[in-house]
């Protein structure tokens, strides 16, 4: 938001999660589309993050090598900025096609963007058919709220292209639940899946799984798939069978809940009622999630963030100030709360470079 105003006013839902004994789906039963916003100052972008740049150009790489999609065409659903596209079209993919209302084909880089083709707007049955070697969704299912539907527009524009490869890459909800990680629970996330739930909706909407797996410090789930014209297409696979540990992680999620986050308020409450000054690194989704479930506002100074479009902003829901780590020198913070594990080693370098030396921590 522009304005601390701006972002304390922000509209809030209610989550509810429920979760399904059959299929092992879990969703937010209380969700409201017209609550969520996906224009064009949705800034979600990961793309100023060295570790995450190298996942995904490995990704890219591999799914070009893969499935042989050098020289030809891909769509992907939900791109985002367009990074993805040109990780592609960097790869050897010859044209890339992205739709996202969020998109600014502006930020594109000059050198692939005769290649890439800008969709701005939400992908819906009106698109048409899908007429490409390849059809990419990345971190996008997640906030769908009617995911059957959802898969069945894409299995209808794909028609009788049956040698189509469908490649989907979303959170796990499985380690969430394992680490009572209230973090990674937030309103946009209306829809939460694990191996087997992703599986089993592919399936029972045409498709054949041809492969699925773990991935990016078993955060995220990467899966595999072709159109089948046969119901339930192919064996379910070992990584499937996890309906028993779905049940059990949700009992331990809404068990371990309010004891995970009183650990959290007690920790920065202590350090602030000290004289200290505790910030948190990462001003997206987890960051929002975090900050909003904390709901000790004065407990933490700001939220850092190396992406320079959201310096200067502030926090949906509580406010917080968004600053780039350069005004970490004049904060001087006691305690930097990372919103990722992954990206420790990335933080750590930067506060070694701007000579500070707080405690560094992740959720």
């Amino acid at each position: 938001m522009d304005s601390r105003d701006q972002a304390t006013d922000y509209p809030r839902g209610e989550l509810q999660l429920a979760l399904c004994g059959g299929c092992g789906f879990l969703s937010n039963v209380t969700f409201d589309p017209a609550l969520s916003e996906y224009s064009e100052r949705y800034e979600e972008t990961q793309g100023y993050s060295a570790r995450f740049v190298d996942f995904a150009t490995d990704l890219a790489r591999h799914w070009v090598d893969k499935y042989d999609l050098a020289g030809r065409s891909v769509i992907e659903i939900g791109c985002g900025k367009g990074e993805f596209l040109e990780y592609l079209v960097g790869a050897g993919v010859g044209h890339a096609t992205g739709i996202d209302p969020g998109l600014h084909p502006e930020r594109l880089r000059a050198d692939v963007a005769d290649r890439i083709s800008c969709v701005t707007g939400f992908f819906d049955e009106e698109f048409g058919p899908l007429r490409a070697d390849a059809v990419v969704c990345r971190h996008t299912l997640e906030h769908i709220a009617d995911v059957a539907r959802f898969m069945r527009v894409i299995r209808a524009g794909i028609g009788d292209r049956s040698d189509t490869v469908v490649l989907f890459e979303l959170p796990d909800v499985q380690r969430i639940l394992d680490e009572v990680a209230f973090w990674d629970v937030y309103y946009e996330h209306c829809s939460y899946f694990s191996a087997g739930s992703l599986a089993r909706l592919f399936r029972a909407t045409g498709f054949e799984v041809l492969h699925a797996e773990r991935t990016y410090d078993d955060q995220y789930l990467l899966l595999e798939a072709r159109p089948s014209t046969i119901p339930g297409a192919g064996r379910p696979l070992p990584i499937e069978d996890d309906l028993d540990d779905l049940v059990k992680g949700s009992r331990l999620y809404a068990e371990g809940f309010t004891r995970t986050l009183q650990e959290w308020r007690a920790r920065v409450a202590e350090l602030r009622s000290a004289g200290g000054t505790a910030v948190i690194w990462g001003s997206g989704s987890k960051g929002v999630s975090f900050l909003t479930n904390l709901a000790v506002p004065d407990a933490i100074d700001c939220a850092v963030d190396i992406n320079p479009y959201k310096h200067g902003k502030f926090m949906a829901g509580t406010g917080h100030r968004i600053v780039g780590p350069e005004e970490l020198r004049s904060i001087a913070p006691d305690l930097v709360i990372a919103m990722n594990p992954i990206y420790l080693d990335e933080i750590g370098r930067d506060l070694d470079r701007l000579g500070l030396h707080p405690e560094l921590v992740a959720v």
